[in-house]
């Protein structure tokens, strides 16, 4: 029975905020104390203490936009992702993940999202999703998103619908209007934020129709989280504007030129472009888009190229806004405490009295030396200590 109590010793916590050099004490998957000498001593209970001086406390990754049961399809039944596993994701440093359908809701079922996101919860993460998909009308669970949102436990939010996109259903402003009011509604109910997640293509609509409904409706912006904004020049522009307005933007790791996304602006120039545009940090949030596969067109709408979106985006986005000159404790807020606050998470995404006790801890060179998930040591010393139901133990 692994022990119910963890004291984490002398590392350099960042909550995001900087704290210094400090000690943490978990109980019961919470956090329980943070304080400078702290010692612990009960006969009884067993508690596992990890001495780790020299390296850094971070909060557990909240990744907001994960293909779980995988994504992909556009290039034909073979180019199916599989489902994800849990060592995949805690080897990234990631504690939360929001499950996506994507645009293939046809051989894909939210039934099937809803499991895995249970089965990843029971494994020792936290597994959330959002119902619908791209197309419309949109698929549910209940028969409606507002009935998704209040009945079940995991659907904080409605996504990703597609706009702007040739794979899109071409939704109309009133179909968005109604769509964000299901979403709002259904969240205030449940008492959520109610989300929707808008996957933003590199068509000419843009952005126009979201700032119409903007416009012409009562729905406040913060109940919007468009993804893939980086993919262009053109729609990265929109969504400064989206973000001046008090929106939130999410970017997708990996989505640059180096990647094979021609035209895509590299997660570091955004972040800068957009500080020096005086948008504030709280305003981005950065997801992987990860297990999806994405097709690459030709000018004739061929499939040229299979991409297949990482699950350590993340780890290596931050690794490139710390590289260039950015602070620790701001790089790491659009991976934890943003995304915790757009999502309506309170007890995730910082390392706090009362938060869920979901920790990574990165060592000198920003590699992942342990996680820690609701109190759960998954992987200690850089390695797997818990794996998926059906991983192979030995590997």
């Amino acid at each position: 029975m692994e022990s119910m109590v963890l004291l984490l010793k002398n590392g350099e916590l960042y909550a995001p905020d900087y704290v210094g050099i400090v000690d943490v004490l978990v109980l019961n998957g919470k956090i329980a104390a943070i304080e400078r000498g702290l010692d612990f001593n009960c006969t009884g209970l067993g508690a596992n203490v990890l001495n780790l001086r020299g390296m850094r406390l971070t909060p557990g990754f909240i990744d907001g936009h994960v293909h779980i049961i995988g994504g992909g399809g556009e290039g034909g039944f073979h180019s199916r992702t599989p489902e994800v596993t849990l060592s995949a994701i805690t080897r990234c440093g990631v504690t939360t993940v929001v499950g996506v359908l994507g645009v293939d809701g046809t051989t894909r079922h939210l039934e099937s999202l809803l499991a895995k996101a249970r089965g990843l919860t029971h494994e020792g993460i936290t597994a959330y999703m959002y119902t619908g998909s791209c197309e419309l009308p949109l698929i549910t669970l209940t028969g409606s998103t507002r009935r998704d949102l209040v009945l079940i436990d995991e659907v904080i939010g409605t996504g990703e619908v597609a706009i702007s996109d040739h794979r899109s259903s071409v939704p109309t402003v009133t179909e968005l209007i109604r769509i964000a009011s299901d979403t709002r509604v259904g969240g205030m109910l449940s008492g959520r934020v109610g989300v929707l997640n808008l996957h933003v293509g590199g068509g000419k609509e843009g952005f126009s129709n979201v700032f119409k409904v903007l416009k012409d409706s009562e729905i406040s912006i913060r109940h919007f989280l468009p993804t893939h904004v980086t993919r262009s020049r053109d729609v990265f522009e929109q969504a400064k504007i989206f973000a001046t307005l008090g929106g939130t933007i999410d970017m997708t790791a990996g989505m640059s030129e180096a990647d094979g996304f021609t035209g895509a602006i590299d997660i570091s120039d955004a972040v800068n472009s957009c500080l020096e545009s005086e948008i504030l940090i709280e305003n981005i949030t950065i997801s992987s888009d990860g297990n999806g596969s994405t097709a690459v067109f030709d000018r004739e709408g061929r499939v040229k190229k299979l991409l297949v979106t990482k699950l350590d985006g993340l780890l290596r986005e931050l690794r490139t806004l710390v590289a260039g000159g950015l602070d620790l404790s701001m790089a790491l807020r659009p991976f934890t405490s943003n995304v915790s606050r757009v999502l309506g998470l309170p007890e995730k995404g910082r390392i706090d009295v009362g938060c869920d006790a979901d920790i990574t801890v990165l060592d000198g060179d920003m590699n992942v030396h342990s996680v820690i998930a609701r109190g759960r040591v998954m992987i200690d010393g850089g390695r797997a200590v818990v794996k998926g139901t059906f991983e192979d133990p030995d590997d």
